[in-house]
């Protein structure tokens, strides 16, 4: 009997060793597959024993992909966290609503002390006057060099000079507004926590220091005079400093000369000058900065020719070539009135242009 491997009948003509067959060693007779042994794989042998028809992805990859999304989900969440982190501690703090105080004004008028003088060439009297140094109209509110401070950028600091300036146009300069007409183009300018206090002074006029239309802009009696030259003469300076840590403060310090003549007299009629020194202090929060608009905080206002027996609070009275002070004093001061500012009138220096 053959062993386990060989054929029951032995080795067959031309089989391995027989040494005549090229191709004996793959070729099998049909003794040697009846002997074979045979195996059938059930269903479930075949499933458990043999690789799935679809490929599946190793593990390995599976678990790489898995980390690659959670690093990036935290990297994001990384991200997020410290762009509010940095918002809450960025160093220009968000706005702070802040209650706007009311304006303090001070109007005081300046009598002369002879007949006021007067031209019918405007361009004579300025010619012969201190005026003539000054610059023309817009051009005499010159901005200073800007600068940033501990608590606002210099883009900060140049918005409110801008603003200041702005305001300083609207309400000196704007014939209109010297005409005593239009007042809207200076109220849009104002925080409007102040509206109320400033729609009160042009609806009742009042001296008592915080209700005057003199003290938020310039406006002559239009019964009494008229602008006889439009370029008005212009000089001061502007400066701005930190008053707090969240409030910018521009000082608006600056002398304006109007040449005058009687109203409806015609161009030939003579002309005389007026002189208004002017000093403002305007306040800005970052609120007010963001929306172009100021907080006016003080007013301080010399003017004349002017007669101290005349109300100068709802519009300036000027007194023109040729007119003299009528006597008179400045309304009386009650020292037990706590509430009631002191009435107050000047004369007007022999120097100053007239």
């Amino acid at each position: 009997m053959g062993g386990p491997g060989n054929p029951p009948e032995g080795t067959p003509e031309g089989a391995p060793g027989g040494g005549e067959d090229e191709y004996g060693s793959v070729v099998f007779d049909e003794s040697f597959v009846r002997a074979a042994r045979l195996q059938e794989f059930s269903a479930r042998e075949r499933i458990s024993d043999h690789a799935p028809a679809v490929r599946r992805r190793p593990a390995v990859l599976r678990r790489g992909l898995s980390r690659q999304v959670l690093f990036l989900v935290l990297l994001i969440a990384l991200a997020f966290s410290t762009a509010i982190y940095m918002g809450f501690r960025h160093p220009y703090q968000k706005p702070v609503a802040r209650s706007a105080q009311p304006l303090r004004m001070t109007v005081i008028p300046l009598a002369p002390r002879s007949a006021v003088p007067g031209s019918a060439d405007a361009e004579a009297l300025f010619a012969g006057s201190p005026a003539a140094r000054f610059r023309h109209g817009a051009e005499g509110f010159t901005l200073p060099a800007v600068r940033r401070t501990a608590h606002f950028t210099e883009s900060q600091v140049l918005s409110a000079l801008t603003t200041a300036k702005d305001y300083l146009v609207d309400s000196a300069l704007d014939p209109d507004v010297l005409t005593g007409g239009a007042v809207r183009s200076v109220r849009l300018l104002l925080d409007p926590q102040q509206f109320e206090q400033f729609d009160r002074s042009f609806a009742h006029p009042a001296a008592d220091g915080r209700h005057a239309p003199t003290g938020w802009l310039i406006r002559f009696d239009p019964s009494r005079a008229e602008l006889a030259d439009r370029n008005i003469r212009v000089r001061g300076t502007l400066r701005a400093t930190e008053a707090a840590s969240d409030v910018l403060e521009v000082v608006a310090d600056h002398t304006l000369v109007y040449a005058l003549r009687p109203t409806g007299s015609g161009a030939d009629a003579k002309a005389s000058l007026f002189t208004v020194r002017r000093e403002l202090t305007f306040h800005f929060d970052r609120g007010d900065l963001r929306l172009h608009q100021t907080e006016l905080a003080a007013s301080s206002v010399q003017a004349g020719p002017l007669s101290c027996a005349d109300d100068q609070a709802d519009h300036l009275r000027p007194l023109l070539a040729g007119h003299k002070a009528k006597p008179g004093t400045p309304a009386g001061t009650n020292p037990y009135a706590t509430d009631t500012p002191t009435a107050l009138c000047g004369t007007l220096s022999t120097a100053a242009p007239r």
